[in-house]
């Protein structure tokens, strides 16, 4: 068998919930964590880092907090771009107003100003839901997309309206800014990513994310068995938020260099759903999966016709991606609604009763 469990006895309640139950799964992040800390980084061109490995990381990380908000709270949002947005807004103001702060503490704190107009904006989750609670996070993403083209301070009145990145330096090493090498911002972003995403297995995992899971599923029967709906509705904002917020900063800072208020409109926020709609809603994994597919296939689709001979223009290759995109959330909407995660969960069992039938 190619995934033996054999053996692997739990002889305790902490065994049987442990991170990883069975020791492949360990084997299997550790092959993963090589890859992307030693592998990639020696192999990888200054291309493939910052169009496919950095904004890879970023999306998946934004696609965490949203769908910690929606796939585990059940908490309908659209307005993730424009939290994204206060975040890097959050970023860029106390790098300027502060020079010498460290970037791991501005960036940490860009997320606790997310999460304040994230809890704002999620006070109407207390007594709408569903469809009118999407549309108020619609109108928040109109708002705020609006206050960071209006309001001059917010980018220290530049002529242009845009936010420009300074160079800023992390133990003598350049990690932002124009003379940031792209393997810097790439270590930056996966150990910042690595670290949120072990803080996200575990809340979803304990008494948080059992509540959120219970509002949920029928946040009726979660107020009658004493679950406070306010809190725990208000909580998942605060979370979500947070975790958008930094992968917003993440996305000015180590990617991008500059921004926009247009930058955080309403493509951004449907980019980061569909990331979770295809990776899985509810799933940690399904955030990688679905960012992988996402960010790759535009760069598919623009290189693959080339090298057999091909050529593509550049518009007919953005309505190819539209149109795989759309595809690909109708099919997974009917096919299979838990995404490329619940593929995968398929294709370990399989792999686990291998050779004997399922």
């Amino acid at each position: 068998m190619f995934y033996p469990t054999a053996g692997q006895f739990k002889t305790s309640y902490q065994a049987d919930y442990a991170l990883f139950p069975v020791r492949q799964d360990a084997f299997l992040l550790g092959v993963i964590a090589l890859f992307a800390f030693v592998v990639f980084p020696l192999t990888a061109s200054e291309f493939t880092f910052r169009a496919l490995l950095t904004p890879v990381l970023i999306y998946s990380l934004a696609a965490l907090g949203l769908n910690i908000l929606t796939g585990y709270a059940g908490q309908l949002s659209l307005g993730t771009g424009a939290f994204m947005g206060v975040g890097a807004y959050a970023c860029y103001k106390l790098v300027s107003i502060f020079p010498e702060m460290n970037i791991v503490v501005a960036i940490a704190l860009s997320g606790f100003f997310s999460a304040t107009i994230g809890v704002i904006f999620g006070l109407p989750s207390l007594r709408i839901k569903g469809f009118y609670l999407a549309i108020a996070t619609l109108a928040a993403q109109f708002f705020l997309v609006w206050l960071f083209q209006k309001w001059g301070w917010l980018y220290n009145y530049n002529a242009s309206g845009a936010i420009q990145v300074p160079n800023i330096a992390l133990f003598g090493v350049t990690v932002a800014g124009p003379r940031a090498t792209a393997i810097a911002q790439y270590y930056f972003v996966l150990c910042t990513v690595c670290v949120i995403t072990v803080f996200a297995i575990n809340i979803t995992r304990g008494r948080i994310g059992r509540m959120w899971k219970a509002v949920r599923d029928m946040d009726i029967a979660a107020e009658l068995v004493g679950i406070n709906l306010m809190r725990a509705k208000l909580m998942a904002f605060f979370v979500s938020s947070y975790i958008v917020g930094i992968a917003g900063a993440l996305f000015v800072f180590l990617w991008r260099g500059a921004a926009e208020a247009n930058l955080f409109d309403i493509p951004l926020s449907f980019r980061v759903l569909f990331i979770a709609i295809i990776g899985g809603l509810g799933s940690v994994l399904g955030n990688y999966l679905g960012a992988i597919l996402i960010v790759a296939l535009p760069v598919i689709i623009s290189t693959v016709p080339k090298a057999l001979g091909l050529p593509i223009d550049a518009a007919t290759a953005e309505h190819l991606n539209v149109m795989i995109i759309g595809a690909l959330i109708i099919t997974f909407l009917i096919v299979e609604p838990h995404g490329l995660a619940r593929f995968w969960a398929i294709i370990r069992e399989k792999l686990i009763l291998w050779p004997f039938p399922h």
